[in-house]
């Protein structure tokens, strides 16, 4: 029997399957691999047929991530789990190396590791995430931001049964969503060492973590209406939950104006002014104090005045 399932979802995205199935195939000597297609509309079928030793299943119609990553949970055997998204890689033999870890310490639910930051031919484009990898009692850590990287997990089956399937509807976070479910129960342990190539999101990747705006709404709805609810959470106390509520939201800020910034720096004027707008929504106190500090109203001035020498030297028509 294989002692890790890798469930992989994919859709549109034939050219790049491949890669991720053989990177799974490499980082395990027992592993299964199970590729969720969830109505994929070019090539993936035939793309499929032509790899071995993996378990196909092609959904009718569209479901989204989450319910196609259940689809493979449920279909899959193994002991062991693992998430893959079909534009990210696994290094070699790293799967081995975390299901030893978590059968050497039974009282760990998942393991994690650092993740590579990649381009779009699945290479390594220098730095990697996170920077520290925090081990033992993570909860009230997650409930302030999402610090792993979803493909380098890797959890055991039996979790499941006491934390559920994926929340299909938290689109873009429904593993965070998992992580934190785990984490209120088990302890989370990690390898201090990159174990997966992470493709990092962009305005132009059509990745749905590209979406900011829609990724802190759904963390956002899913702190206030269900984790803060859950029994850990209800235990601690008002005051431990509206710290959690505070913690997040600086967090959640503090992200949303680098976006910005960077976004500015990119010269995409609306969508910067757009990002903004939202965050002063979700996180007035927060974002207002940051939004308006010298750095972010340095690279303004910047912005603005290279688009103005833009403007003075572009050529008129006839």
């Amino acid at each position: 029997m294989p002692k890790v399932s890798v469930i992989i979802a994919t859709r549109n995205r034939c050219s790049l399957l491949s890669r991720a199935v053989e990177s799974a195939r490499n980082a395990s000597s027992q592993v299964e691999i199970v590729v969720v297609d969830d109505a994929s509309e070019d090539e993936t079928p035939e793309v499929c047929k032509a790899l071995s030793e993996i378990q196909y299943i092609r959904l009718r119609r569209r479901l989204g991530v989450g319910a196609a990553r259940n689809v493979g949970l449920i279909a899959s055997t193994s002991s062991y789990i693992s998430f893959l998204d079909d534009d990210d890689v696994r290094l070699p033999g790293s799967l081995d190396a975390q299901v030893l870890l978590l059968e050497t310490q039974r009282e760990a639910g998942m393991v994690y590791g650092k993740a590579f930051y990649g381009n779009d031919h699945g290479h390594t484009k220098g730095g990697f995430y996170p920077e520290l990898c925090k081990e033992g009692d993570v909860f009230w850590d997650l409930l302030r931001w999402n610090f792993i990287p979803c493909p380098t997990v890797v959890f055991r089956r039996e979790c499941l049964d006491r934390v559920g399937l994926l929340e299909e509807e938290a689109q873009g976070v429904e593993d965070w969503d998992l992580w934190v479910r785990i984490a209120e129960r088990y302890s989370v342990i990690a390898v201090d060492e990159p174990v997966a190539i992470w493709r990092q999101s962009t305005s132009a990747s059509g990745q749905f973590t590209s979406h900011e705006e829609k990724l802190h709404r759904c963390a956002s709805h899913l702190l206030r209406h269900k984790w803060l609810h859950l029994p850990r959470a209800n235990a601690a106390g008002p005051a431990q939950r509206r710290r959690a509520l505070r913690d997040f939201a600086a967090q959640a800020s503090q992200q949303l104006v680098w976006t910005v910034a960077s976004r500015l720096k990119a010269g995409r004027l609306l969508e910067s002014a757009r990002l903004a707008l939202a965050a002063t929504r979700m996180y007035p106190l927060s974002v207002s104090r940051k939004i308006l500090s010298l750095s972010t109203l340095r690279s303004v001035r910047s912005c603005l005045a290279t688009y103005r020498r833009a403007e003075r030297i572009r050529p008129t028509g006839h």
